[in-house]
């Protein structure tokens, strides 16, 4: 029986977790990228994952593997700098679905991250891998595929290719990212900040190493990246709550600029948007990563409820379109809701942020609920979350290493032959 030929472009965390999940179900899979692989890996960024990422990492046989590598929180403090008010989540107050886990979240570098995910594709004879690919590999691989996935970023070559309609507002912050040591802070604990400037993030990555996300605006930003170590650890002292103190500065400072970005349909014949390709939110929250692999696991699902004799239908575009939108806009307008009621001082705003927090400090409903939506997604409130460690089939014995009677560079356009 011949299988859909699914190509996805961009190896990054979400295309390479999409493909693996798709080869579980029995899919041939094509990942592209235009970046050498050591390009792919060797990135100094860390992100936070919620208990939807946790879901889907067990459902697809990777948690253990990646806990490992992270750094669990469970204690969050969040702090309004401007008017001094302190507000604290904490594990109990998870919904009791998430209860169950040791931790509010976790931290996971890109590296380590991105290294397993890749070894578990070189090891399934189902997934081809390709890098440094150019436009005219890119094209010839489309003409083979039976559906295409653009991972390939905000920026897709695909989703233009299309002339897609993409929503984009550019904000007046931009985000400078770095990773420091910090003395003071308090064990498995991370730090939101709000600021006048912008929010920042303070995330723990094991023992005294932080990754620091500070939005400010963008001029401020880049400029910051150009300081000595020790000028700007100066300047990151100066805002950190009291107690905490940065003692080195463990990589090179990058800089870029913040947008909300959302593609009101994503998908278009066979070419379906997935991650950054399909929409963008500030990092306020964490909510970024953890996004994306929503729409993974929600199009997992359709792909494993809706193919019929190996083939995928031709409306499956519009059914994980139908069926992302609402978590997609419900995470941009909370986070875009964030910036524009906490990075400012207008005093007429200021009894609504004093009120927030407050409540935000004295009730646990309120803390459970604005935590579900961060962990889970806004549509989930009134919803049963899956069962705790739920995993998903795998398809035969896709996971043995690869054979000399079957080459890998050969596999994606093999298959087709074999069905045409």
């Amino acid at each position: 029986m011949a299988t859909d030929r699914i190509l996805i472009v961009g190896a990054g965390p979400t295309g390479s977790l999409l493909a693996l999940g798709l080869a579980q179900q029995g899919f041939q899979v094509l990942l592209i990228d235009q970046q050498a692989r050591p390009d792919l890996v060797e990135r100094s960024r860390a992100y936070a994952l919620t208990h939807s990422s946790r879901r889907l990492l067990q459902r697809l046989n990777l948690w253990e593997q990646l806990h490992q590598f992270s750094s669990p929180f469970d204690a969050l403090r969040l702090d309004d700098r401007v008017l001094g008010l302190t507000a604290w989540f904490r594990r109990g107050d998870l919904r009791s679905g998430n209860r169950r886990s040791e931790s509010i979240g976790w931290i996971l570098d890109h590296k380590p991250l991105m290294a397993e995910l890749l070894d578990q594709l070189d090891s399934n004879t189902l997934v081809e891998l390709h890098f440094n690919a150019d436009e005219v590999s890119c094209r010839h691989f489309q003409q083979q595929a039976d559906w295409i996935v653009a991972a390939d970023g905000a920026y897709s070559t695909l989703r233009k290719s299309r002339a897609m309609a993409f929503w984009t507002h550019a904000y007046q912050q931009g985000c400078m990212t770095a990773k420091v040591s910090l003395e003071g802070a308090q064990e498995r604990c991370a730090y939101e900040l709000f600021r006048a400037e912008g929010p920042m993030a303070v995330l723990p990555l094991g023992g005294s190493d932080y990754q620091v996300v500070w939005s400010a605006p963008l001029q401020h930003c880049r400029q910051r990246t150009q300081l000595q170590p020790q000028q700007l650890l100066q300047q990151l002292a100066a805002i950190l709550p009291s107690g905490l103190r940065p003692t080195a500065l463990l990589d090179r400072p990058g800089a870029f600029p913040l947008e909300l970005s959302l593609a009101p349909r994503l998908n278009s014949s066979n070419l379906l948007l997935v991650g950054e390709s399909g929409h963008r939110c500030h990092p306020v929250g964490g909510q970024g990563l953890n996004l994306c692999w929503r729409d993974v696991s929600d199009l997992l699902d359709l792909t494993a409820s809706k193919r019929i004799n190996g083939s995928l239908p031709a409306h499956l575009g519009r059914l994980y379109s139908w069926r992302r939108l609402p978590d997609l806009i419900g995470v941009l307008i909370s986070t875009d809701l964030l910036i524009r009621l906490f990075s400012n001082r207008q005093p007429l705003i200021l009894p609504m942020r004093f009120l927030i927090i407050k409540l935000l400090a004295h009730a646990r409903w309120i803390r459970r609920i604005s935590l579900s939506a961060m962990t889970d997604g806004p549509g989930t409130l009134w919803s049963r979350l899956p069962e705790y460690g739920q995993k998903i089939a795998r398809h035969g014995d896709q996971q043995r290493s690869p054979t000399p009677a079957e080459p890998r560079s050969t596999q994606f356009s093999s298959a087709k032959n074999g069905a045409e």
